[in-house]
């Protein structure tokens, strides 16, 4: 009978050091989302990383087409199931809409909610230059931040849709727009200097995706970005099939 591995409890220092020098670019990050306690303990067993506890769970759990609706107290329960069923990966929070973008005061008082009540290690939010201050905040009070660039859902009526990022640059701009490769790199790298530990890049190009990976020290975790990312994330249901339909990169 084989020996079951052992395995101890995944940190954020654990996640940091696999970006560090001399770490393996062939061991990568392996991040998928759950929201419960059976799929986490799923996930778990089977040695993931990261169990993120997405917004995404207004989409797959509630059928609402964004992720705009959810709510705090709903991420802190979905949040709580799922740390009862991790034994060993890292659980990330994600900060639902408005509930960090306000004021980093009201950012504090959210992310650490989900630390509270729903046990998770880390939070995760979305946005870049902007939003850098607030991280930086976060991570003072010693809250560790999961930054999110590129396509953000929370973004989506400005965005008009779910649509790729950093594809063009606008001309004749004195500085970065929202969406350009150039405002891209600034987002992720403002992320880091912010003190986020890891940084996801949602729907960019995959020579852009690569670009940011070679410049930044924290582990980039890819979504739609290609294989150039420090880590991959993935939607549950999608890579399970339990979706009608699922984005073109998932491979179930």
């Amino acid at each position: 009978m084989t020996t079951p591995l052992k395995r101890t409890r995944v940190r954020v220092p654990d996640i940091l050091a696999r970006k560090s020098p001399g770490a393996s670019t062939k061991d990568k990050i392996s991040v998928i989302t759950a929201y419960d306690y059976t799929m986490a303990r799923l996930l778990d067993a089977a040695g993931v990383d990261v169990i993120l506890v997405g917004d995404s769970l207004g989409s797959v759990v509630q059928g609402e087409a964004t992720t705009i609706p959810v709510t705090m107290d709903q991420m802190a329960y979905h949040c709580r199931c799922v740390t009862k069923g991790a034994e060993y990966a890292l659980v990330v929070g994600d900060m639902p809409f408005l509930s960090y973008q306000a004021s980093p005061e009201r950012a504090i008082e959210s992310a650490g909610r989900l630390l509270k009540e729903g046990g998770v290690a880390a939070v995760k939010l979305e946005g870049g230059v902007h939003i850098a201050p607030t991280i930086e905040r976060l991570t003072q009070m010693d809250i560790p931040v999961m930054g999110h660039v590129g396509l953000t859902p929370q973004s989506y009526h400005r965005m008009g849709g779910y649509k790729v990022q950093g594809t063009a640059e606008k001309k004749g701009s004195k500085r970065s727009e929202a969406g350009t490769r150039s405002r891209v790199i600034e987002d992720a790298l403002a992320v880091q200097a912010a003190g986020a530990f890891a940084v996801v890049l949602e729907c960019i190009p995959v020579d852009l995706a690569q670009e940011i990976t070679r410049q930044l020290d924290i582990p980039t975790i890819g979504i739609g970005a290609g294989p150039h990312c420090d880590g991959q994330v993935l939607v549950s249901a999608d890579m399970f099939g339990f979706q009608a339909k699922a984005p073109s990169f998932v491979k179930r």
